[in-house]
């Protein structure tokens, strides 16, 4: 399998969650299955169920996790060189030429995106056409509503 591109925070926070999962909610549930067990008759227990349910979800997203940080390439942005190109981890800043927007963005892996807080992932076409440009390069990039022109103003390693 191919290797996942991640930044340090992502990985730390997908670490945080399987920490969470293995030692806060796996003994929940089993708790919740043992008491729903103590109820009787396991065929009419809705409870029991849930608890068998829920517990299913939990051991697949571990697994998954466990799946993602086994094949993930934690690359750590601070540690290089900032010599002004847009690569994976980079904070972008741009300027929309079309509508005078300035906007800065985090080129992130794809687990770890959410444009909600600015963090775009690299395969994302704004990302890709970003990705290998310079401080004050003007690029091009199609997306869903159109072609935009944007004008790259920063290139941060944070």
């Amino acid at each position: 399998m191919k290797q996942i591109p991640m930044t340090v925070f992502g990985a730390n926070k997908l670490r945080e969650e399987l920490e969470y999962l293995k030692s806060v909610r796996r003994p929940e549930i089993i708790a919740a299955i043992a008491d729903a067990r103590e109820h009787g008759d396991l065929k009419e227990n809705a409870e029991y169920h849930a608890a068998r349910e829920q517990q299913g979800f939990c051991e697949g997203r571990i697994q998954e996790i466990e799946s993602k940080l086994s094949h993930s390439q934690v690359i750590d942005i601070t540690k290089m060189v900032n010599n002004g190109r847009v690569i994976f981890g980079a904070t972008v800043t741009v300027l929309n030429l079309d509508t005078d927007e300035e906007l800065t963005y985090r080129i992130v892996g794809d687990d770890e995106a959410d444009i909600k807080v600015n963090l775009i992932s690299v395969n994302s076409p704004i990302a890709r056409g970003l990705v290998g440009k310079e401080v004050d390069d003007v690029v091009t990039i199609k997306t869903p509503g159109g072609d935009v022109e944007f004008e790259i103003l920063k290139v941060e390693y944070i």
